[in-house]
């Protein structure tokens, strides 16, 4: 207890920034997984397929946001670093060439989500019971992509500046906005037409939307270190140069995001094969997972941001100081998460199901979670403090090695080989998260990453 308290006064200054980057950021992916799982559950009141088709949609969606969620880390990293280097200029020219790139990007996927949305979802694992309403909520939802793009790529540049609370704001607003139409749509209320699962993914675009309009107007604010006033009196243009700078990080995290939602995907067609009920409780489980992952992800928006700006001031020792404090934050979170997941599991399953059968599986599945989190939470920080420094290239090549290789190998080897069924895709998980923890770790303590230049 000696030794925290020295700690905690040894570096009060920093954790103290830690903590104004880091709430507004972790409050923001909070809600946004907790909306998710309240999502979930309106749409659990429709029967177990459309819990198993909503989820069904969700690593075709992530696999077409590939390139924009790669141009999104590549936006954040480069303004960290041009704030730290106080080049205003440089940063708002980012914001410009990335938006441009976006919307060519989203347009195109867009165009070929919707044409190809049956295969699409059919390869995704979908049963004759799931697939019209999976391919008719995906279509709805990847038609209104761009009004989530657009919210993505400012916040991208707010969070990067330092401004993690627009990011916070607009989600919230959004997620809101979201849980409202769901309620109005879903069953039908207060004269709104019962549209089921088309209604949820309205309510979804309809939330994207009003995001969209916030995150654009927070550029218009005078004291915003990316702005709308400054572009036009200094007439910043996209550039060239800037578009190499964006694909020279953002080309390793996309290859990266390629090959994580091919495993992701190969895991959830594995769980989607097992049958709508199994593959229903497999989806609740990702929700508390995404849950879990929601607080490393606000605090892995920290370490980028305060990395990306004591390396563009030249203090790398600062930099590994704010990686120790995320993590230690990270470390408590877990642990709590852990303990939560292990006392209520079942409880949190039976918010969703009926059927003890359903259940039972939910609390197995929570009780492996209560080792993953632990893990979890402290790797996707080290992931994010490597991104933030522009060391992409390990975080790829880790990716690859754990996602794509060794969590669909041992998903397949203990559920299919084994016998263990859905539970034994989430012990597939457990493989995954130690080895991206190993790797990450090990690539921390040597200390290269701070050597990068971007």
């Amino acid at each position: 207890m000696k030794f925290i308290s020295r700690w905690i006064k040894e570096n009060r200054e920093y954790i103290k920034r830690t903590l104004q980057v880091a709430w507004p950021a972790v409050l923001e992916s909070f809600f946004v997984a907790l909306v998710g799982i309240v999502d979930s559950m309106m749409v659990s009141r429709l029967g177990e397929y459309a819990v198993a088709a909503v989820g069904l949609t969700t690593q075709p969606k992530f696999i077409g946001l590939a390139p924009i969620l790669a141009t999104n880390i590549a936006v954040s990293a480069l303004v960290a670093r041009r704030k730290g280097q106080d080049d205003k200029k440089d940063a708002n020219r980012v914001l410009m060439t990335a938006f441009i790139l976006a919307m060519v990007l989203v347009f195109t996927v867009s165009m070929l989500s919707i044409i190809f949305a049956s295969p699409l979802i059919h390869f995704a694992g979908s049963e004759a019971d799931t697939h019209e309403a999976a391919v008719l909520y995906f279509r709805i939802i990847m038609g209104g992509l761009v009004f989530n793009v657009i919210s993505l790529v400012i916040n991208a540049a707010q969070r990067g500046s330092g401004n993690t609370k627009i990011a916070m704001r607009t989600n919230l607003t959004s997620n809101l906005v979201n849980v409202i139409f769901n309620f109005l749509l879903i069953e039908g209320r207060f004269g709104f037409p019962a549209l089921g699962v088309k209604g949820a993914a309205i309510a979804t675009v309809l939330g994207t939307m009003v995001a969209c309009g916030m995150s654009i107007a927070s550029l218009f604010n005078k004291n915003s270190f990316v702005s709308v006033p400054y572009i036009i009196r200094e007439k910043i243009r996209a550039s060239f140069g800037t578009l190499k700078q964006i694909f020279g990080l953002a080309s390793n995290v996309f290859i990266e995001q390629i090959f994580l939602r091919i495993g992701f995907m190969s895991v959830s067609v594995m769980s989607a094969k097992l049958g709508t009920q199994a593959f229903a409780a497999h989806q609740v489980g990702m929700n508390a997972m995404h849950l879990s992952f929601s607080f490393g992800d606000g605090m892995q928006v920290a370490a980028v941001t305060l990395i990306g700006q004591s390396l563009g001031q030249k203090l790398p020792e600062l930099a590994k100081k704010y990686v120790t404090i995320c993590q230690r934050m990270g470390n408590v979170i877990s642990i709590v998460l852990s303990a939560l997941y292990l006392l209520f599991g079942r409880m949190f399953f039976s918010l969703y199901f009926e059927d003890a059968a359903t259940i039972d599986i939910g609390a197995q599945i929570m009780n492996v979670m209560t080792v993953i989190v632990l893990m979890q939470v402290a790797q996707v920080i080290y992931m994010g403090s490597l991104r933030g420094a522009g060391d992409v290239r390990f975080t790829t090549i880790t990716s690859v090695i754990c996602v794509t290789c060794i969590r669909p190998l041992m998903s397949y080897v203990f559920a299919y080989a084994l016998g263990m069924g859905i539970l034994g895709i989430w012990v597939g998980c457990i493989f995954d998260q130690l080895c991206r923890l190993i790797l990450t770790k090990w690539r921390i303590k040597t200390g290269k990453w701070v050597k990068i230049s971007i």
